[in-house]
């Protein structure tokens, strides 16, 4: 695999942009890229020109987080404000308001059949459980607290929980915490299973493999990124090259690569056979918060996508193939 640059557009926002994703294709229009920004806003922009088609306000205070139903129809979107907004894609129209505590909002994720939004719970230590059909609150998963800690210690798990990630096929869920740590859950039973170790600064971004359901990747603060059989507990790989903390990694959907952004102001793709760097990007000028893979779908497409966004307010969009 090999990424071709295809289009950039600086001041996409007018403050740092800190979230992308892409919406799923329908039948009657082709995927659609999503970003969030801290000016308080969401956009939605044309995969390959970036055209900007719409742009949604109602948070207050910067947006952390945007999630994209499978469906397509609907996404999501979070802001420091603790407020979750949900639209209808094509018309804007908000379908439903969630809140939570300050501090309670950062990553989230549809799980892969559309039923639930999983909402890394920051401070609560937690990750929050939205049924999609009523918007209610259905589990809140804690993380647990340390061996050692007392009942009586008010600082809870000490875990402080901003990303989350559902496997193949939804039955489990992982989530990065500022310590480093990755836990487990069973989401049938609502149970935690345990914690991936090998990171020692925060787990800002972490994905399933699209083709196995135990197989987890993780970026981390500590520049690397590592490769774990999740259900086995044990760490299957580590890459390293960036030359400070990686903020964001994806999958691409084959499975055959991964894309991060990090602090270093670059994008890298790895081969995953090789567990290495192939290539570099330097499209951006500050940190790059975010990288996502197109998933497949949609009529007339033919090339991969990429994209990524920066704290220099701009998006990269690349051809992969």
């Amino acid at each position: 695999m090999k990424l071709a640059g295809l289009k950039s557009i600086e001041n996409a926002h007018d403050e740092s942009i800190w979230a992308v994703t892409w919406v799923p294709a329908t039948e009657t229009r082709q995927s659609l890229l999503l970003t969030g920004s801290l000016d308080e806003s969401v956009k939605l922009w044309k995969p390959d020109e970036l055209h900007n088609e719409g742009t949604n306000t109602g948070h207050c205070l910067g947006v952390v987080a945007v999630a994209a139903h499978p469906s397509g129809v609907i996404a999501a979107s979070a802001s420091l404000d603790s407020f979750i907004r949900v639209f209808d894609v094509d018309t804007n129209s908000t379908i439903a308001t969630l809140e939570s505590p300050p501090s309670e909002v950062w990553q989230m994720q549809f799980d892969p059949r559309g039923i639930n939004l999983a909402v890394a719970g920051g401070g609560s230590a937690s990750v929050k459980i939205w049924d999609t059909a009523t918007w209610e609150l259905i589990a809140t998963l804690t993380v647990p607290r340390p061996e050692g800690s007392k009942p009586s210690d008010k600082s809870g798990s000490g875990k402080f929980v901003l990303s989350v990630a559902w496997n193949l096929d939804g039955s489990r869920l992982a989530c990065g915490s500022m310590d480093g740590t990755i836990s487990v859950f069973d989401v049938s039973r609502a149970k935690f299973l345990h914690h991936l170790e090998g990171h020692f600064m925060p787990v800002r971004s972490l994905v399933y493999s699209p083709g196995d359901t135990r197989l987890l990747f993780t970026a981390s603060d500590d520049s690397h990124i590592h490769m774990y059989d999740a259900d086995g507990k044990s760490m299957v790989g580590a890459m390293s090259g960036h030359a400070s903390w990686v903020l964001s990694v994806d999958v691409s959907p084959d499975g055959a690569a991964l894309a991060t952004g990090s602090s270093d102001r670059t994008v890298r793709l790895w081969d995953l056979k090789m567990r290495a760097a192939v290539q570099t990007m330097s499209n951006h000028t500050d940190q790059v918060w975010g990288v996502a893979f197109r998933p497949p779908g949609g009529t007339g497409v033919r090339a991969g996508r990429l994209a990524s966004v920066s704290d220099d307010k701009s998006i990269s969009l690349y051809d992969y193939s």
